[in-house]
């Protein structure tokens, strides 16, 4: 097994708030490794973008602050970078798509404007016209339609869908060791996903970059993803690769997420949710955080009362953070069969 591009151990990330401190990133550790994608799912609020915006200094510090933990890449622990060194690494070896693309580029001033900057930042010795051409084939080959005009635009005159282009367009520009695309098609029509998922594709291929993809949308992680790391409430509750997540699921959260979606081979009048609300990570509950919304719990004094740490159920790389998870083995999503006493 290759050597991880990156390495995140035990982060743990806080802000301070009015109401008290919020535990946003609990303990959380995996691994990326080159050439891979690796989708972070869970719902708003469960740390999977402070997970990765921390990694390249973007939380502000304070309310924010890095409680502990190491993120190395390629040899060094990005959470102990000075600022110079840290923008040396941000868009070049390390780069984010972020969810909103129309708040992410400046509005005076024009695409092409925008995406040479990216490049000369990293690149001092090309000249003018050589940035223009670089700028002019990355637009072409995110898909952008007449780049050598769109060249000469302003984000207002792009679509959303043309936007998030120009955005994966910069996040390449450099050919970073690691892509971060937080949330990529949230904003889009169904229609426009598909083509950006398509262009995503495209980029990962071209640069050979690691690749994290954070988003609620399980459809785009089993299309994308090779492996698949489940938060909830700032922990990571489930990893594994993405076929075994989907097939054989072993977290009670996995397999609510996976419930609630709509299916096409189930005629249901209403879909699934998984009831109640997410705990306050101000006062987050003891024992396992999503034991009062479990259908698997049924009161355990063991699930209240203690935190089941991450581990492995098999001998593949695929953990857990459930005390029960070997009463999943044979459970089959969208059954109503009956699990630890109650039906599903």
């Amino acid at each position: 097994m290759p050597e991880p591009l990156l390495s995140i151990r035990n982060l743990v990330v806080e802000f301070a708030t009015e109401d008290g401190i919020v535990q946003a990133v609990d303990g959380v550790t995996y691994d990326v490794f080159p050439g891979e994608v690796l989708g972070i799912v869970g719902e708003s609020g469960s740390g999977k973008s402070v997970s990765t915006m921390t990694l390249l200094g973007l939380i502000p510090q304070p309310p924010g602050k890095v409680v502990s933990g190491e993120a190395i890449f390629d040899g060094r622990d990005l959470l102990k970078l000075s600022k110079k060194a840290m923008r040396d690494v941000r868009g070049s070896e390390v780069a984010m798509v972020f969810q909103d693309p129309m708040t992410s580029l400046n509005p005076v001033l024009t695409i092409g404007y925008q995406l040479g900057e990216a490049i000369k930042v990293h690149h001092k010795d090309l000249k003018d016209g050589q940035v223009k051409q670089k700028v002019i084939d990355l637009l072409r080959l995110v898909g952008v339609p007449n780049p050598e005009r769109r060249y000469e635009q302003y984000p207002h005159e792009f679509s959303g869908g043309m936007r998030q282009r120009a955005m994966i367009a910069m996040s390449i520009s450099n050919s970073p060791k690691l892509l971060i695309a937080d949330e990529p098609t949230t904003a889009l029509d169904v229609t426009i996903q598909a083509q950006i998922l398509e262009v995503l594709k495209e980029a990962q291929a071209e640069t050979n970059a690691a690749t994290i993809l954070i988003t609620h949308d399980l459809g785009l992680v089993a299309e994308l993803a090779d492996r698949v790391l489940v938060m909830y409430a700032g922990k990571v509750v489930e990893n594994g690769d993405v076929h075994t997540i989907f097939s054989n699921p072993r977290h009670p959260y996995t397999i609510g997420l996976m419930e609630s979606l709509p299916r096409v081979d189930v005629d249901e009048e209403w879909l699934r949710p998984i009831p109640g609300s997410p705990p306050s990570l101000i006062n987050r509950p003891p024992g396992c955080p999503f034991h009062p919304r479990c259908f698997l719990s049924q009161g355990r004094e063991r699930c209240r009362t203690d935190e089941p740490p991450l581990r492995p159920i098999d001998e593949s790389r695929h953990k857990t953070a459930c005390h029960f998870a070997e009463e999943l083995r044979d459970h089959v999503i969208g059954s109503r069969r009956e699990v630890a006493g109650t039906s599903t």
